[in-house]
């Protein structure tokens, strides 16, 4: 077994969702991260204690940020439970303490992750039995310490997860209507199409409005777990309480105040009350207007800009007939919207071919378990700009 010491900096791994991982490594690089290295869903770097508690409140494509404890092979299935037994776990909880185990395998002698956990729990909460005489209880919901146990071929990575709950969770989406958008999503959506923070920014089919959330908060520089108030690692142990606070007082220093222009609507008017009632939380209200309409009735609310949207597909909500749904898409771009560029994500890989229009970037990348493309629209004025009719999405 490979016990990785924490000393002034320690190895770290940011998971993230399919197709982000770009994005996640430029970003953690910027945050200051070293020896970043891309990983399927997931990016490794190098840092310590300020740096995890800076990436955990600052960094925008990130689900949760791991601290890996250590490594060892797997053979056959009582390696499991055995190597985890050996760590000392009483240096990191107690009785009093509760615990969670999150397992996540692949490929291995193992068939069942849930199975994996259940044994995993078995082996920490013995050797604290077997050493302090009473062992901690088990709490799924709001655990003092989640471990992360991850099984890939014979290779177990075993690590503490200093995020707790994931960091989609930013705290600021207070309600929402149905099949919302997760805030990480979002905001690499953004960040995907290299949106400048300068040019006016539309979203016409805004539901709940994370999007246009997410893109204020980055043209701000507001940090992502700004209105958050629980992580992870303030239950451990060696929590810094004075570097937490430096770490949160430095990147507010930060924000600045929102001078770029942006505008939602959206068909449903429970959709907009919810934005609407986001935006009042995050103090946002009166920086992003909000209309109920259909994206066939709009107008430009900009002379020029970008559009970054979610449109409804048939696996999150019920369109009558998306081809028509998708065909309407395109006519409206192409009538109504030229001189803007256009970023448009969806699973229904069928439909949106029938938006009419060629586009400039195709990238791959998943909502949940669905494979989705984002697409980018260039609208260029007169015909030349529309003269392919149907989309070939890769």
């Amino acid at each position: 077994m490979s016990i990785l010491k924490s000393e002034n900096t320690f190895p770290l791994i940011a998971k993230t969702i399919a197709g982000l991982e770009d994005v996640l490594a430029a970003e953690l690089e910027t945050l200051g991260a070293t020896d970043v290295m891309k990983l399927n869903r997931a990016v490794s770097f190098t840092g310590g204690a300020e740096m995890m508690y800076k990436v955990n409140y600052a960094c925008r494509t990130a689900l949760r940020i791991l601290k890996p404890l250590f490594h060892f092979e797997i053979l056959e299935q009582k390696d499991l439970y055995e190597k985890i037994y050996e760590f000392p776990w009483e240096d990191y909880l107690d009785a009093e303490h509760s615990l969670a185990i999150d397992a996540v395998i692949s490929y291995t002698v193992f068939t069942n992750s849930q199975f994996v956990a259940q044994r995993s729990k078995d082996a920490i909460v013995d050797r604290l039995r077997d050493k302090l005489g009473t062992r901690p209880s088990v709490d799924l919901e709001n655990p003092d310490l989640k471990v992360n146990v991850h099984l890939f071929k014979d290779s177990c990575t075993v690590a503490l997860d200093s995020s707790g709950q994931s960091m989609h969770r930013r705290g600021y989406r207070k309600s929402t209507g149905p099949a919302p958008i997760n805030e990480v999503l979002a905001a690499g959506l953004v960040k995907l199409s290299e949106w400048d923070t300068v040019t006016p920014l539309f979203d016409p089919m805004c539901g709940s409005g994370t999007i246009l959330i997410e893109a204020a908060m980055l043209a701000k520089h507001m940090p992502a777990g700004f209105f958050r108030e629980e992580w992870g690692f303030m239950k451990w142990r060696d929590f810094d309480a004075t570097l937490w606070e430096k770490v949160k007082n430095d990147a507010n220093a930060l924000i600045t105040e929102m001078t770029v222009k942006m505008h939602g609507s959206d068909r449903a008017e429970r959709a907009i009350e919810s934005a609407r009632e986001n935006l009042r939380f995050t103090s946002l209200y009166d920086e992003i207007t909000l209309e109920v309409k259909t994206f066939e009735d709009t107008f430009p609310p900009f002379e020029k800009g970008f559009i970054i949207s979610n449109p409804p597909y048939d696996e999150r909500l019920e369109i009558e007939d998306s081809l028509v749904f998708y065909k309407m898409i395109g006519d409206t771009l192409k009538r109504k919207y030229a001189g803007y560029t256009a970023w448009l994500i969806s699973s229904d890989l069928e439909s949106i071919k029938f938006i009419g229009l060629r586009p400039s970037r195709r990238i791959p990348v998943f909502n949940g378990p669905l494979e989705c493309r984002f697409l980018k629209f260039d609208l260029f004025a007169g015909k030349k700009g529309y003269q392919d009719s149907a989309v070939q999405p890769a």
